[in-house]
């Protein structure tokens, strides 16, 4: 049976982990796995990946409609999207996305990429975001988004850990990470709406729309305050987190 409260709790997940370096779709499969969640599948993370979406709109608002001013930028973050839509379509309509989302996978992922990101973290900041964010820049950081279809990877990780590679500051890289939801959430939640239209299902429609509403409540919130966090702090204490939860997955997939 449907249960709203199981969305409430995975719109937090998904709202809080989106836009952190610890991997919202790894988040939501523990805990579903865990909880043994009956909503727990694409078509609600989807849903929940637009509550995300339309949080990181309304947050930068101002410079998506000032968009002359901010064309040039805008511009390398479309470029920056390439890459990951055919991918991700790719896996999604051959059913090999569903493969991946394994406890294996996701332990190793987050270890593997959360020691990355510490590496990544380490960098000199050589680059200012807005005179040297180049096409090549947003190429190169838009194909390690790629890697983001991997649940435990993290898309926030792996952009911010691409960021930082090149030599951009954690806020501009968690900027550039930010921008780059925006057309790949978009996507994501076109191919979602769609499937949506074709369930029967009132109460499975009704979950959705409770999924976006307390996605974008929760993903806001967290943007807020992790842009304020990264002015001031480094990112070891997410690098932490991950470890930390990564050995415990693997803990129990091998003992």
């Amino acid at each position: 049976m449907l249960s709203s409260v199981e969305i409430l709790i995975l719109s937090a997940i998904q709202g809080i982990s989106e836009f952190l370096p610890v991997s919202s779709a790894a988040h939501l499969v523990l805990v579903s796995k865990y909880y043994a969640f009956v909503n727990q599948n694409l078509l609600i993370d989807i849903c929940l990946h637009l509550g995300s979406l339309i949080a990181i709109i309304f947050y930068f608002r101002d410079e998506l409609i000032n968009f002359m001013k901010n064309k040039n930028f805008l511009i390398k973050i479309f470029i920056g999207t390439i890459p990951i839509i055919p991918v991700g379509y790719m896996l999604y309509q051959t059913g090999l996305i569903n493969h991946l989302r394994s406890l294996e996978v996701i332990g190793w992922t987050s270890l593997i990429f959360g020691i990355l990101l510490y590496i990544s973290d380490k960098t000199k900041v050589t680059k200012k975001i807005e005179s040297e964010f180049s096409n090549k820049s947003a190429i190169f950081i838009g194909i390690f988004q790629v890697l983001a279809l991997i649940p435990g990877v993290s898309r926030s990780g792996i952009t911010i850990t691409s960021g930082r590679l090149l030599g951009f500051n954690r806020f501009d890289s968690a900027k550039i990470s930010f921008f780059l939801s925006i057309p790949t959430l978009f996507a994501a939640s076109l191919l979602g709406i769609y499937n949506i239209s074709k369930e029967e299902s009132t109460e499975l429609n009704f979950l959705a729309i409770i999924a976006v509403i307390f996605s974008f409540i929760f993903s806001y919130i967290t943007i807020a305050l992790f842009l304020k966090f990264i002015k001031k702090f480094n990112l070891n204490i997410f690098i932490i987190y991950r470890i930390i939860l990564s050995l415990l997955i693997l803990g129990i997939v091998y003992l």
